[in-house]
């Protein structure tokens, strides 16, 4: 994993940068956000990276803030959300204007950005509340040391509802009032699914 990369600033082409590290020329996709902060072509710039590797091609994502990239890694990790789509989002809102909306359940606010229709809102919320970085008192973000609650087999059967075609807000209601203690996450959709046919 390739988790910074420092050098010289040679072609700015959002969403594209070049970055010359010792004579490699490296093609680096960026948020806007970060375009907006980036010195003059020529100057020097220490990006944080994410290299993501599929069949056809390996692609590198920059940017100048950690808290970026922990987002986007966050991002990434929900359903339906690819690296693209991740770095329209955060092309759209900075990390901090992302942070407030998921807080709020403002749907509306995410719905108005680019690639973002009203399902993919209501699962950035409801997925990225259980696992979005903790904005810290000088508004960066860190990581929660403790382990996602995704892992819960509650959270896994939300997931599994969705994949299913529920909406997720309808997911959410299944299962809320579902005691889950000591069910597996089989169980609990077994027992949401039969709450909604009654």
């Amino acid at each position: 994993m390739i988790g910074f990369l420092r050098g010289k600033l040679v072609q700015k082409a959002p969403p594209l940068l070049i970055l010359d590290v010792q004579g490699i020329g490296y093609e680096i996709e960026a948020p806007m956000t970060t375009f907006y902060e980036l010195p003059l072509v020529g100057a020097e710039v220490t990006l944080h990276t994410h290299l993501v590797i599929r069949e056809d091609a390996h692609s590198l994502f920059g940017f100048l803030k950690a808290a970026d990239r922990t987002l986007f890694r966050a991002l990434i990790k929900v359903n339906g959300v690819g690296p693209k789509l991740a770095l329209t989002i955060l092309s759209g809102q900075s990390a901090e204007e992302f942070h407030r909306c998921i807080q709020n359940n403002d749907t509306l606010a995410l719905v108005r950005l680019p690639g973002v229709g009203k399902k993919t809102a209501e699962r950035l919320v409801i997925e990225m509340s259980d696992r979005l970085p903790d904005l810290g008192q000088d508004g960066s973000l860190t990581v929660p040391v403790t382990t996602p609650l995704l892992s819960h087999p509650k959270q896994e059967a939300i997931s599994a509802l969705c994949s299913l075609g529920y909406k997720p807000i309808d997911a959410n209601k299944m299962v809320q009032n579902i005691n889950a203690e000591g069910k597996s996450c089989e169980n609990i959709i077994r027992l949401a699914l039969q709450g909604a046919v009654k």
